[in-house]
């Protein structure tokens, strides 16, 4: 889209139009298309339906706020979702920051995080319609007062005078996902040291991001939102005791750590522990036996959790176990069988079978249902059959 048609949408024709498709349903563009193109440019038109189409899918992400704001294909991919953004901003309010410079700041959606926190954001991107998208998304949400946006290349942006940077930087190209921190756009390097540059710095990276590229002086908070793995940040000058952090949301529990040793390895008692994936990626999984009383590993590599007692934590998901078997497809049928288990939950970790494939396999019928947990203990590949503790 091409940043005059998007100015033409904020005109009153294009108030209108938006209005006139909203609740678009799934297959009547073309009926809708022909009726508005009666009264109206055929690009306005094309550009108000495609801009609906973005709010529907961008709902996800931003809830009712979707339906006034406004958006590219590339800022609804790629824009952080609300409830982890009102996560940071809460952390960065919390640390009294007031003035933050929010570089490579896409369509807003931190921005407007930040600002609805009551800090002042300076909200950076290079390209113009993007800066057009999340001018405009500040002024319909009535933030517009707090976000000043600026076109420009962040690496020529002052930081002085602010509170703190967050940097987001591009980790997509032309060819898809770009996995060599360096070459992000901006890079890593530049990204850290405008991280240090303020009082407080947060650097968004992707989860994946080994240990080892995390520099000594941040601390590492893995976000998780309904069980997953949504984003890591590296945070400068908070003076965290401990280095790793994992948070999950809804619920915004916060576990820190990273300096114990792995929970030695242990036959599978009465019950399974599955962390969340946040607490796995901040290498927590050790914190999490801790406050479970001591539980133990059920592989040294792999992060599953077993116990003879039930301890309630948001930190992993419980399973009783009932049965402990060695993987066989005909054995596992025959159970399932002989138990009416019509619906069935496949998890695996360190075991090469699909979950789909297997399913079909098993094509399983009955009213009752249960876990299956598919993973290795040394070389031998097991099945753990159980129920979420509790259920």
């Amino acid at each position: 889209m091409e940043i005059e048609t998007f100015e033409a949408l904020l005109s009153e024709e294009g108030r209108q139009l938006l209005a006139e498709v909203r609740g678009l349903a799934p297959g009547a563009e073309l009926a809708v298309a022909t009726r508005l193109r009666r009264a109206h440019r055929a690009e306005l038109v094309s550009a108000a339906i495609g801009q609906e189409r973005l709010r529907q899918r961008a709902a996800a992400k931003f809830g009712e706020d979707a339906g006034r704001m406004y958006f590219t294909p590339d800022g609804v991919e790629q824009a952080t979702r609300r409830s982890v953004a009102d996560w940071r901003a809460r952390r960065f309010a919390q640390l009294g920051v007031r003035r933050l410079a929010d570089l490579c700041g896409g369509i807003g959606g931190d921005a407007i995080a930040l600002a609805r926190a009551g800090i002042a954001v300076l909200a950076v991107d290079r390209d113009p319609l993007t800066c057009a998208v999340a001018a405009a998304n500040a002024a319909a949400l009535g933030l517009a007062e707090l976000i000043e946006v600026r076109c420009a290349d962040v690496t020529q942006t002052a930081t002085e005078g602010f509170d703190a940077v967050f940097t987001d930087p591009a980790r997509r190209g032309s060819r898809g996902r770009i996995f060599d921190p360096e070459s992000y756009s901006p890079p890593l390097s530049w990204a850290i040291g405008a991280g240090r540059s303020t009082r407080f710095g947060a650097l968004k990276v992707a989860p994946g991001i080994p240990h080892e590229a995390v520099p000594e002086d941040a601390e590492a908070e893995w976000v998780s939102d309904g069980g997953d793995v949504k984003e890591a940040v590296l945070w400068f000058g908070t003076g965290a005791e401990q280095p790793h952090r994992a948070t999950l949301l809804p619920g915004g529990h916060t576990l820190t750590g990273g300096r114990l040793p792995d929970p030695p390895a242990a036959p599978v008692g009465r019950y399974l522990y599955e962390p969340d994936g946040a607490v796995i990626r901040a290498h927590l999984v050790a914190e999490v036996a801790q406050l479970l009383g001591g539980a133990t590993l059920l592989d040294p590599h792999i992060a599953y959790l077993t116990s003879d007692r039930l301890t309630p934590t948001p930190y992993a998901s419980a399973y009783e176990l009932t049965d402990v078997l060695p993987f066989n497809v005909k054995k596992l049928k025959a159970l399932l069988r002989e138990r009416s288990v019509g619906t069935v939950v496949i998890k695996k970790r360190g075991f090469a079978v699909e979950p789909e494939e297997l399913r079909r396999k098993l094509r399983p019928e009955g009213a009752h249902s249960a876990t299956v947990v598919l993973t290795r203990i040394g070389t031998t590949p097991m099945m753990l059959l159980g129920r979420p503790a509790g259920a």
